[in-house]
């Protein structure tokens, strides 16, 4: 078996950035880099791809049985919400065993988490069995996520890690295109377990290539291992997590229960932050958010998935209630999203060398915001044109995102510390994400209720129980519209035009937090970095710890 071990600069001798990544790599893993890129990407794909494929299935898991399991709004955030709470919970964590016990290693575990959680979640039989095994597939990607970029940055040379970085980046818009588009021709040929079933046979073609591929790398100086911040990592980002999850649902963030969750969740990360500074041996130096090319990446992060999460979460409920467009035909029309990212995601790092990452980004974050801003747009009847206009460019905009502020955070840590690099990328993604779906959730929902709900109360005849229900979403008015049958089409007109309403005032809002990231970036972000000077090939017995 294959294997790499990192390697740490002595005293006295060159700055790792001065260092070429490829002197430290063997000749043998090096050669077959790109074939461990594409396995690393196969196990991205799932992760991401699942998420996107139980969009589009949302509406199908929510009909009653035996077409789906019958589960309420709030049932299905939590089929959704119980996969990002484990998962923001234990990415931190994931990718410190991964730095300690080795990165193959841990992404081989999360993968076989993963596929049985997969089958469990498509033989659910009730909406509670279906959130809990999602739950299960969520522990399974926290251990794959960072172990993939951990393992990339160890076997490219630090010239050809944002090349690298840039696919892998693409890799997630291949997944966004792939994942409605599979999930809606399942659904139409299939029962809704197959979105979750498919996974399994990708992710025993993952498993045989990475046991035959992926080389094993680890931290070779790890240190003690720091179980009070483990501890209060897990325990600060799930109460975290789980009171920004509640106040999306509750659509009201001032709740005791909230509050005191939220709360909670901050003094446990603060309490984090200061055992990190006095241990001799922490989880991660803190010294690193002192760098502004680690620091406004990871705020970059979080700024760009608040916004798009929140868009996302809505745009299929725009797609699919409001237009009548099918599963299939809803995957296929966020098609020039994932397209955009997928053609320049790659080559992002061109312009990065020619204008610098500050100016790329910034530009990057306005077109976002006025992509988001475009939404405005879109109508009841609205050409679909426009949409896709929308889509393409904002796929333009993530794509020279993503890729420059992960190489900033990734090589602005030291390669041995990959894992918890990658495992600090990924958590503030996540983090930004789930925030935006909430925040961003709530406002949508908030905006839609003000809207319908005096429309639904001038219906006669219709319980007080029912009223509320049938205003938490479009999708429950028109199920009550579907009800009372010819004589509830006007109610249906008016939950299409009060859906539209929430959506371009959440739009604004998402178009604000891109605007937010802009200043972020170009106050904070570094420019263009002078190229570093060529360093002496290393002698014999400097290579000697690796290992290929």
């Amino acid at each position: 078996m294959a294997s790499v071990s990192d390697t740490q600069s002595s005293p006295g001798s060159p700055d790792p950035p001065d260092i070429p990544a490829a002197r430290q790599v063997p000749d043998r893993i090096h050669r077959r880099r790109w074939a461990i890129l594409s396995v690393l990407m196969l196990s991205l794909l799932i992760v991401v791809l699942d998420n996107s494929i139980l969009n589009v299935a949302m509406k199908t898991i929510a009909t009653p049985a035996p077409t789906g399991l019958g589960a309420t709004q709030s049932e299905l955030e939590w089929a959704v919400n119980a996969y990002t709470l484990v998962f923001a919970g234990m990415l931190f964590t994931s990718g410190l065993l991964g730095d300690r016990l080795g990165r193959k290693r841990v992404l081989l575990f999360g993968m076989v988490v993963f596929g049985i959680g997969s089958v469990l979640a498509a033989t659910a039989g009730s909406p509670t069995e279906l959130i809990v095994f999602r739950a299960v597939m969520g522990l399974g990607g926290a251990f794959v996520m960072p172990a993939t970029l951990a393992i990339l940055m160890n076997v490219f040379e630090r010239d050809e890690q944002p090349k690298a970085i840039g696919i892998w980046a693409g890799g997630v818009g291949l997944a966004i295109a792939i994942g409605p588009v599979a999930g809606g021709l399942l659904l139409d040929h299939y029962w809704w377990g197959s979105v979750f079933l498919v996974n399994v046979p990708i992710v025993l073609v993952a498993l045989a290539a990475m046991l035959l591929l992926v080389p094993d790398s680890k931290d070779p100086r790890p240190g003690r291992l720091d179980p009070v911040g483990v501890l209060l990592s897990v325990v600060g980002l799930v109460l975290l997590v789980y009171g920004i999850i509640k106040g999306g649902q509750l659509a009201d963030f001032t709740d005791p229960e909230v509050v005191g969750t939220v709360l909670g969740g901050l003094a446990v990360l603060a309490g984090f932050v200061v055992h990190q500074k006095r241990s001799d041996h922490p989880s991660i130096d803190m010294g690193h958010f002192r760098k502004p090319a680690f620091s406004a990446a990871v705020a970059a992060i979080a700024l760009v998935f608040f916004a798009l999460m929140g868009v996302t979460f809505f745009i299929v409920f725009y797609v699919q209630s409001v237009r009548g467009y099918t599963p299939l035909q809803a995957g296929l029309l966020i098609l020039p999203l994932a397209a955009a990212q997928m053609i320049f995601a790659p080559r992002a790092r061109h312009v990065v060398d020619r204008f610098g990452a500050r100016a790329v980004c910034t530009a990057g974050m306005l077109a976002v915001a006025a992509t988001m801003a475009g939404m405005l747009l879109l109508d009841t009847d609205s050409p679909m044109w426009i949409m896709e206009v929308l889509f393409f460019l904002q796929g333009v905009g993530m794509a020279h995102i993503m890729p420059p502020v992960t190489v900033s955070l990734m090589q602005a840590m030291p390669r041995e510390k990959a894992g918890s690099g990658s495992a600090v990328n990924n958590t503030f993604r996540q983090v930004g994400g789930t925030l935006g779906v909430a925040v961003l959730g709530s406002l949508l929902s908030t905006a839609y209720r003000d809207r319908i709900q005096a429309k639904i109360d001038a219906l006669p005849g219709i319980p007080e129980a029912a009223r509320h229900a049938a205003g938490e979403s479009i999708e429950a008015t028109l199920g009550l519209a579907r009800h009372l049958g010819p004589a509830g089409r006007p109610l249906a007109d008016d939950a299409e035009a009060a859906f539209v309403h929430a959506m371009h005032v959440t739009a604004l809002g998402s178009a604000g937090v891109a605007l937010l990231g802009a200043v972020v970036v170009a106050a904070f972000l570094p420019g263009r970095t002078a190229a570093a000077p060529p360093a002496a090939e290393p002698r014999e017995e400097e290579k000697a710890g690796i290992q290929g």
